[in-house]
């Protein structure tokens, strides 16, 4: 019982590989997907598009094999038991419906940050443009700015992403104001006005809007409570609602959220369709400043001083790693998806629960035994490289050959980098 929340702090979203750089497109050596193939000079103009345009049988059955119902709600599947819900679990945890001891609740509750709140996909196809969340899938990126986790880099292809994004969008609501779809459903709109109702609205309070400038700071919700917390860990980025929505569904979305997406924490705000309009049009075509180029932490030197196993195991082992790469007693009845598998990938062997499961390193695709400490070709040590490719993915520079670890989680820092390389640098001593 003392391990089964440390589990679930991470579960989900830090899951993914059983090991670090690319052998294949599955394990701990996790390729990125490949790139989309146009087939050549014999490839159809129709046989292209039908591949853009994405199966959705086959994406039902890509959400089954990807196991979305750990995380998400909306799947079409039926949510994940409780032990393998990592959402549900923390929410149990936050509210105290989890079975503990006091002490032991009261102390992950002072650390459960991650993943109490996760985006439903429910009514998806009527809110999110197809070829938006294929793309995400490909290459995802941070959306909601308040929410400690995005999503998480796996090991999908290009056709997966367009048959998962096919059958996501597969339904719309017969809502009577869709079936006239305006065609220009911001004509007569004024951006000016929308402005000045999306600061009088309160729209700031939870949304990030960045990019743009001169809008009112808006200050913090004091109350915090559940449904305003989860409002403002959910809200995303609204530099990204035109990429991700049409306009005639921002809205829909903005006039009445429930009505589209039942038990949205978003809130229904008083107004008329008019300024609904006025709304989405400022949303959609403010002028929005580049984004500031991003760059990883500088890589610290190696420690002259003695580095222990001990130290790395309570600094970053224990913290991170150990939520999926470990031993099934650890890990919820099996070894975490890092090592037994799960959410697509295959299992790796992988334990790093302890000092000899980490020096037995883990299973490549021929059934052998590989070294989380060998060298790639940058010189760094497998492990090593795993960390940092996560600094560059945060950056916006994912590295085809390595995925980051922790998968879709904020990266660990430079110190802590720094003691798992200078451990490694002087023997890996006890």
């Amino acid at each position: 019982m003392r391990a089964r929340p440390l589990l679930a702090l991470l579960a989900a979203l830090a899951s993914g590989a059983a090991g670090c750089t690319s052998e294949d497109a599955r394990g701990p050596a996790l390729a990125a997907p490949p790139p989309a193939s146009d087939g050549g000079a014999e490839a159809s103009a129709p046989a292209a598009a039908a591949a853009l345009a994405g199966d959705p049988a086959r994406g039902e059955r890509l959400v089954a094999e990807f196991q979305c119902n750990r995380c998400h709600d909306g799947t079409g599947y039926a949510p994940a038991a409780r032990d393998a819900h990592c959402v549900q679990c923390h929410q149990d945890i936050a509210a105290g419906r989890f079975q503990a001891p006091a002490a032991a609740m009261k102390r992950w509750n002072e650390n459960l940050v991650q993943l109490r709140d996760v985006p439903s996909l429910a009514a998806a196809g009527d809110r999110l443009r197809r070829d938006w969340i294929r793309g995400f899938l490909l290459s995802p990126h941070d959306v909601r700015p308040r929410l400690h986790a995005t999503m998480p880099r796996l090991a999908i292809g290009p056709e997966q992403a367009s048959d998962i994004a096919a059958y996501l969008t597969r339904e719309r609501r017969d809502r009577s104001e869709q079936r006239e779809r305006p065609t220009a459903p911001l004509e007569g709109a004024s951006a000016a006005r929308g402005r000045e109702l999306y600061e009088a609205k309160g729209c700031g309070t939870c949304h990030a809007f960045s990019g743009t400038t001169g809008l009112t700071a808006v200050a913090p919700v004091k109350g915090m409570e559940k449904e305003t917390r989860a409002a403002i860990a959910l809200a995303p980025d609204l530099r990204h609602a035109r990429d991700r929505m049409e306009p005639a569904d921002l809205v829909a979305w903005v006039l009445d959220p429930a009505a589209i997406k039942p038990g949205t924490p978003m809130p229904q705000v008083p107004m008329s369709p008019a300024e609904a309009r006025d709304i989405a049009a400022f949303v959609t075509t403010a002028e929005l400043s580049p984004r500031a180029p991003a760059s990883a932490p500088e890589r610290l030197p190696l420690l002259s001083r003695r580095v222990t196993y001990a130290e790395v195991d309570r600094r970053v082992f224990r913290v991170t790693c150990r939520h999926c790469h470990s031993e099934p007693d650890y890990a919820l009845g099996d070894g975490g998806p890092g090592n037994t598998g799960g959410f697509g990938f295959k299992p790796r062997g992988l334990n790093l629960a302890t000092y000899e499961g980490i020096a037995a390193g883990y299973v490549d695709d021929q059934g052998e035994r590989r070294s989380v400490f060998s060298r790639g070709p940058d010189g760094a040590p497998r492990l090593v490289a795993a960390l940092l490719a996560r600094q560059a993915e945060e950056a916006g520079r994912a590295a085809p050959a390595v995925r980051g670890m922790p998968l879709g989680l904020p990266a660990v820092g430079p110190e802590e980098i720094q003691l798992v390389e200078s451990w490694i640098a002087q023997g890996r001593p006890q």
